[in-house]
């Protein structure tokens, strides 16, 4: 999960001053709103119990019948937050955290935050999980996914502000517990954190006094993806692409692929703990390509250029990546394997991913040589 670890968590949540939030409207009985909202000086917001129409949670974006709507219904959700704040300099970003808590264990944390383009690339848990297989694009021009226990939504560039070419965007995302990839993808509770992600953006904008307000996403999303029975020629439903061994593919066990037109297409097979263990990814916007820019230009060993077309990359043993600049801006391409075990596999998967995919968004002839290849 995108969230801090089990120590600053918890030096986090004793600096929260804490609060139950009864989220209901009891008829006959009189209530009080109290507790300071959210104000200067960075205080956590503290709401006190009673049964009051106006609460709202997560800074003011998400009233109690959208709380409820979360938790099926239940009103009796505790919700602590820490203030929107943003850095002296700005750069990076708005930061802040919501969490919202059953009494029955289940918790769903919602964060505020620019994406990184310093964490990495192979080792990304954000990417890991929220560019997943199992996310549906939320479509629409917006630049976010859905699933049923995650969902992220960037903050349009006219409110956030415009991104340099090595920012990420800032986003707002949604952590609704385990996964478990093995389970199809319940619609209705992917739908519900659409909206909810939607609601959440719209009311940071509200804040920052950002004209226009996003449409509820939920009536034009597809069907969730679904593991795909695959042909032995088309790796992840790519025509062509062959999975060099023979029985490694079925080794790794079917995958799921992105089901609609969005910022990434990803391929995922055999994920464990949120991590792929095989991972083919196009990542087509190109404010979710500024992730990788710093990467494509590291230093790594194997450097791999484009025959007649601009763009860079590299391969080592347990990644192959190229970023090419294409007509709608940069795209990225790239394979993984979780363990390094695999150099073979993923220089030789490397070069024909990315003319197929190329091809397929309008980007080619695209044409990569990975060094070493006749």
């Amino acid at each position: 999960m995108t969230d801090v670890d089990s120590g600053e968590d918890n030096r986090w949540w004793r600096r929260l001053t804490r609060g139950r939030l009864r989220l209901a409207v009891t008829m006959g009985v009189a209530g009080a709103v109290a507790g300071a909202l959210l104000g200067g000086a960075g205080v956590a917001w503290q709401a006190e119990t009673g049964p009051f129409a106006d609460d709202r949670a997560c800074w003011g974006a998400l009233a109690g019948d959208d709380v409820a709507a979360l938790f099926d219904g239940k009103t009796d959700i505790e919700t602590s937050e820490v203030p929107l704040t943003t850095g002296r300099a700005g750069s990076e970003g708005p930061s802040g955290i919501c969490r919202l808590t059953s009494p029955r264990g289940w918790r769903i944390t919602v964060q505020a935050h620019r994406l990184d383009s310093r964490f990495g690339g192979a080792g990304d848990r954000w990417a890991d999980e929220y560019l997943s297989s199992r996310l549906t694009p939320l479509g629409g021009g917006l630049l976010g996914m859905a699933s049923d226990t995650r969902a992220w939504l960037a903050v349009p560039e006219g409110c956030a502000g415009r991104q340099a070419d090595i920012d990420g965007p800032v986003v707002i995302d949604m952590d609704a517990g385990w996964t478990i990839y093995d389970d199809e993808v319940n619609t209705a509770a992917r739908d519900r954190l659409a909206r909810a992600v939607v609601k959440l953006v719209n009311g940071y904008m509200a804040d920052r006094r950002c004209s226009g307000t996003l449409a509820d996403p939920v009536d034009r999303l597809p069907k969730p993806a679904r593991f795909l029975d695959e042909k032995p020629d088309a790796l992840c439903g790519i025509e062509g692409l062959r999975f060099p061994g023979a029985g490694e593919r079925d080794a790794l066990g079917r995958p799921m692929v992105t089901r609609g037109a969005g910022p990434v297409r990803t391929c995922d097979r055999h994920v464990l703990f949120g991590h792929p263990e095989l991972r083919l990814m196009t990542v087509e916007d190109p404010r979710l390509a500024a992730l990788y820019g710093p990467l494509s230009l590291d230093g790594a060993a194997h450097r791999i250029r484009a025959r007649g077309q601009d763009g860079t990359g590299f391969v080592r043993d347990d990644l192959g990546l190229f970023q090419a600049e294409c007509q709608t801006g940069d795209v990225t391409f790239l394979v993984r394997a979780d363990d390094g075990s695999r150099p073979g596999a993923i220089r030789a998967l490397l070069p024909r991913y990315v003319a197929a995919e190329a091809d397929r968004i309008g980007c080619g002839p695209l044409r990569i040589t990975v060094p070493g290849d006749a």
